[in-house]
């Protein structure tokens, strides 16, 4: 059967990534019609095994030829640059450079169709940052990695979906960055992800800048007239069925209730606070615009409870099925085979 073959970056090895990882693979992911390849570090994948006592053997592979794929095996390509010692539960530089690591080998192994999409456990920004790697998060890295100008964060939650048009910048910058070729083209990136998603005509919310979308110039100075109703009428113009600009205080509780597919954020609390309110455990992060598939737990490092082997995988396994779903199927490589 064709499968798709999945990289699955381990993030931060303090965090719960090796841990929700093994849970993950182990349990419900085992079931989704794919070929998990973890890009980490072997020696801990095994002690998050240790942890939380799933049934799992780790195959450490130099390559992805070796992988073999086995029932209750989780092939891993390993780069070995963890200490065994090192806690969970502690921001470290060590292990900041590591997920930077982690990320540039699947996004190489990506653009070399070795695999065909890649699944991102957390990465803490502040270990990333001591590691001398200055990137906000996953997103902004992968784009640089790609060489992709401009990309989107879109978020999916149960019965929700929220795109963004500004993500990891302040509430100041964000307005002043909201123009409408950037509205447009955020509208346009969401549009084409459903319709490959299977949402043959997606109906699309755009939500306004000020309180009631500034109820017709009420409040703030004009951004909606300026800064998003040309982005919308642009897209309508083409047959895109978008609405607004919206209220956000009310437009959320519309989608969830099945008036839209996607609704589009102007920046990251707008859209981010409602997705985690409905699914913190299950929330996906999806980077749209990438020449890559890539999808993401919704959720951080969890520090506080790292290690303890309490993390909760549900997340990773939806963000595993969107990733199979996403990815292009393709016939599944023998064992040992040689992909390059």
């Amino acid at each position: 059967m064709s499968k798709p073959v999945i990289a699955i970056t381990m993030g931060d090895a303090t965090g719960v990534g090796p841990e929700v990882i093994v849970k993950a693979l182990a349990g419900a992911a085992a079931d989704l019609p794919f070929l998990p390849l973890v890009v980490g570090d072997a020696a801990r994948l095994r002690r998050a095994v240790g942890i939380t006592q799933v049934k799992l053997a780790v195959h450490p592979v130099a390559s992805v030829r070796e992988a073999v794929w086995e029932p209750g095996t989780v092939d891993c390509l390993d780069l070995a640059n963890i200490p065994e010692d090192l806690p969970f539960g502690r921001l470290s530089a060590i292990a900041g450079e590591g997920a930077y690591q982690y990320i540039e080998a699947a996004t190489r192994l990506a653009a070399e169709h070795q695999v065909d999409a890649i699944c991102t456990a957390p990465l803490n920004k502040e270990a990333l940052h001591a590691a001398g790697h200055k990137y906000p998060g996953h997103t902004e890295l992968l784009a640089k990695l790609t060489g992709t100008p401009e990309v989107s964060m879109l978020l999916s939650a149960p019965k929700l979906r929220v795109i963004h048009v500004t993500t990891h910048i302040g509430l100041v910058d964000a307005v002043a960055a909201i123009e409408p070729g950037l509205v447009d083209r955020t509208i346009r990136r969401g549009h084409a992800t459903l319709v490959a998603a299977g949402v043959a005509e997606p109906r699309i919310a755009v939500c306004g800048i000020n309180p009631h979308a500034g109820e017709h110039g009420l409040f703030g100075h004009g951004e909606e007239e300026s800064k998003v109703v040309p982005a919308i009428t642009a897209v309508r113009a083409d047959g895109i069925d978008a609405q607004g600009p919206l209220p956000a205080d009310t437009v959320f509780f519309r989608a969830v209730r099945g008036d839209f597919d996607l609704v589009v954020a102007m920046y990251h609390d707008q859209g981010h606070g409602p997705v985690k309110v409905l699914g913190l455990d299950t929330g996906v992060n999806i980077t749209v615009g990438l020449p890559v598939i890539r999808t993401s737990v919704d959720h951080g490092t969890a520090f506080d409870i790292a290690g303890t082997g309490r993390a909760d995988e549900a997340s990773m396994v939806e963000a595993l099925r969107q990733a199979v779903d996403l990815a292009p199927h393709r016939a599944a490589p023998a064992p040992g085979s040689d992909q390059e």
